[in-house]
């Protein structure tokens, strides 16, 4: 009885942290984006959860960008001449249920602007419709998961 007590406690702790670990954000992963343009791919994002549940997106990859290493030179904020790869361009994004962000903002690097942004889960989650906008003016991309 002892020996099967002290299992179930040991046990316990292990199961608590596989349930958070599984209860990650559906949003969560890696997304290609899409030039909403061009229609050619662009970037490999990563977007996380952070522990108060804030979602973020970070470029992990640029395709064929246009010069080696490029900087975000026309970012007026702490990005300032970072180098883009590895940039975080999602800041403060919040889960609003059913598949929808909203209340965070994203940042274009080759214009170092910073857009109002909401975010939507299509087509089972293996799609994500980014939008920016500036007062009432947006611009949406589909990016596909990875």
């Amino acid at each position: 009885m002892r020996k099967t007590l002290m299992a179930a406690m040991l046990a316990a702790p292990l199961m608590a942290l596989s349930l958070v670990a599984s209860a990650a954000d559906p949003v969560v992963g890696r997304w290609k984006t899409i030039d909403s343009d061009t229609g050619k791919p662009k970037s490999f994002v990563e977007i996380t959860q952070a522990a108060n549940g804030t979602i973020t997106g970070r470029i992990v990859e640029l395709i064929n960008p246009s010069k080696p290493n490029p900087t975000c030179d026309k970012c007026k904020d702490d990005r300032k001449n970072k180098p883009i790869t590895g940039m975080e361009i999602i800041r403060g994004m919040k889960a609003e249920g059913g598949g929808e962000y909203a209340g965070g903002t994203i940042l274009k690097p080759d214009e170092g602007k910073i857009y109002k942004s909401k975010m939507e889960l299509i087509e089972g989650g293996k799609k994500l419709e980014v939008s920016g906008c500036i007062a009432f003016i947006c611009k949406s991309q589909t990016w596909i998961r990875q």
